[in-house]
């Protein structure tokens, strides 16, 4: 994954294995923060970043179209920024990869996910609050 340096712009090459870590820039070797926002993947990204994670990985399976996806998306994005370097927080448009969804029986949106070592610990449907979230991946 590509990340760009807050303090001097440049972009640097992450490993998925380590989003969850603080790193340094290659450039200005200011450091890097963990990944503390929720990310918005695609199919291939999906599988590097739950297959290589070691941490947690929430994953948010949403649609634009959804009005309760869009009361979650705060909720969400307290958590990726809560358990920043403890967690890792990904969004899924279910329009744009109907695919992923089907592929663990996505049927109602919101929908949450938690991976562990690539593996699915946890699902639920539904709208629920940072805390709950959050205790999913304690």
């Amino acid at each position: 994954m590509i990340r760009s340096c807050p303090a001097c712009g440049r972009k640097n090459r992450v490993p998925s294995s380590h989003l969850a870590d603080a790193d340094r820039c290659g450039a200005c070797k200011a450091t890097l923060p963990p990944i503390a926002e929720p990310l918005e993947v695609d199919p291939p990204q999906f599988r590097d970043i739950v297959a290589r994670a070691r941490v947690p990985v929430l994953v948010d399976f949403w649609a634009e179209w959804c009005g309760p996806c869009r009361m979650a998306a705060p909720q969400v994005k307290r958590v990726a920024h809560d358990m920043a370097g403890r967690a890792l927080v990904l969004k899924v448009d279910t329009e744009r990869y109907p695919e992923l969804a089907a592929a663990y029986d996505v049927r109602g949106i919101p929908n949450f996910i938690v991976f562990r070592d690539g593996a699915v610990a946890q699902q639920q449907a539904g709208l629920a609050d940072h805390r709950r979230m959050a205790s999913w991946l304690a």
